[in-house]
């Protein structure tokens, strides 16, 4: 089974059980949602603990978490450095909109252009601002490197079950 980071404890906050959360997830309203599912996986993953959110509130770069499991900040003590993951199974389509995609899915797919040339397979997902950047690693060319904004007018298509993108390559995009 596939497990995808939600957050990392990093330490505890007050008396009430709660603790201080570096959040990697686009989708905190819904990952700590009062009643929520999470799993916590220890720093060496020998122990997993089944989660459920009590409560959850921001406070400065942090989100402050409790869970129904635990009641005191001694109990919630030995949370300290564990990562709160989700399933593969546990995610939802429908979390996103229309032509949203989560990262998973698209890194690993092959890039073709719309007259069927393969151009290379996505790597990682850069996200400076306005758009996504998806980056592709080159066909047959180890060190090259192609950048492609997941814009309307580059991405055509993206086909998820077989895991292929389509763009269309403008001028210098791929040069």
């Amino acid at each position: 089974m596939r497990w995808f980071n939600v957050g990392k404890i990093v330490s505890t906050h007050g008396l009430k059980g709660e603790v201080r959360v570096i959040s990697m997830t686009d989708f905190p309203e819904i990952r700590y949602k009062k009643g929520s599912k999470l799993t916590f996986f220890s720093n060496d993953e020998d122990i997993q603990l089944p989660l459920t959110i009590q409560s959850h509130r921001q406070h400065k770069d942090f989100d402050l978490v409790s869970f129904v499991e635990f009641e005191g900040v001694e109990e919630v003590e030995r949370l300290k450095d564990g990562l709160l993951k989700i399933s593969e199974d546990e995610l939802s389509n429908a979390e996103l909109n229309e032509n949203e995609y989560f990262y998973h899915q698209i890194i690993g797919c092959k890039v073709m252009s719309e007259e069927g040339k393969s151009i290379g397979t996505i790597t990682e997902i850069l996200t400076p601002g306005a758009n996504d950047v998806w980056v592709v690693q080159a066909d047959n060319q180890e060190r090259t490197l192609y950048y492609i904004p997941y814009i309307e007018s580059v991405v055509t298509d993206v086909d998820i079950e077989r895991k292929i993108v389509t763009i269309h390559v403008m001028e210098g995009l791929i040069e």
